[in-house]
Parts: C-alpha cells; structure tokens; sequence
C-alpha cells in the first residue's frame, strides 16, 4: 500500500492551490468513523459548511468493528483493499475524482488507507492535521492536538482565513 500511495503522490498532477475560502464551491470530507459523538461534531461541521453555500461531499473509513452511524455517507472498509494493496471501491474512486476547492481530512491519527486517497486526490487544497510524516499530502496544515471538534473547530477558522 506504501508503495502505491508514493506512486500517487509524484504521478498525479492535480493543480495544488488554495483559493479563498467565499470563492470555494466543492468541499469535500473525509474521515475515519471513531465514535458517536465524532459522527455528529462531523455533521455539525457539515451543516456549516452548507450554511456558507458550500455543495459538501462525504467519504469515511468504517474500520472492522466500527458501527457506522445513520448510514449518511458513502464508506469504504478494510475488505475493499485487495492483496495487491489496491483499493476497490466505486465510492472512493468517484471520492479521488472530483477536484474539490477544498478537501478536509477530520482525523486526529494518520490512515495509510485515507492518506493513499488524499495522495490519489484531485482536490486543490488538501487540509488536514499537522504530523511530519504527512507533509506531502496537505496544502494546508493545522497545528491541534485536541478533540476532533477542536480540530474541525481549527480547520474551519484557518480555512475562512485563507485569500
């Protein structure tokens, strides 16, 4: 899986930029399923987002053992990964496919299976946690080591911000 996701990341040439956020139109989301409370700051989040006049589009990660909440949003699992390390699932090949103004990952620990997307991703900006490790797959960073709705809280401040 490493070495697809490395692959995507210096083949794909998607125009990177951010522009500002009142001129942003597509947003996309994309998170790991954790808990119910997650599951709401996530909708929350979203009713903001829509609020602003941003057309929002959802992809989560339901891993093993995870119960996936209202069912609200197109997912993906373990199980669409196949012994080649190639993910197949149509939701999150149509996820990759649309060049989103903004694309937020709302997760506070890195997934090899999420940062595979982000990396195959023709979003224009990228924003998601701070880690070192993750540089190369976000345009925007956010500096948070608390809650899931502090970073959503985060996320959306520096984003409204940007010119």
């Amino acid at each position: 899986m490493q070495l697809r996701t490395n692959a995507a990341l210096k083949s794909n040439q998607s125009l990177r930029t951010s522009i500002p956020y009142h001129e942003a139109i597509s947003v996309g989301l994309i998170f790991s399923v954790e808990d119910k409370q997650k599951h709401e700051e996530i909708k929350d989040f979203i009713k903001k987002l829509q609020q602003d006049g941003k057309k929002v589009t959802v992809l989560e990660y339901l891993p093993n053992k995870k119960e996936n909440y209202e069912f609200l949003f197109d997912f993906f699992t373990q199980k669409d990964l196949s012994f080649w390390g190639k993910l197949a699932s149509p939701g999150a090949d149509k996820f990759m496919e649309i060049p989103f103004d903004y694309l937020y990952c709302v997760d506070n620990t890195s997934n090899p299976l999420i940062k595979h997307l982000l990396a195959k991703s023709k979003a224009r900006c990228r924003i998601g946690r701070f880690s070192k490790q993750d540089h190369s797959f976000f345009e925007l960073m956010i500096e948070q080591n608390g809650s899931v709705k502090n970073l959503i809280d985060s996320m959306y401040k520096y984003s409204k911000q940007l010119k």
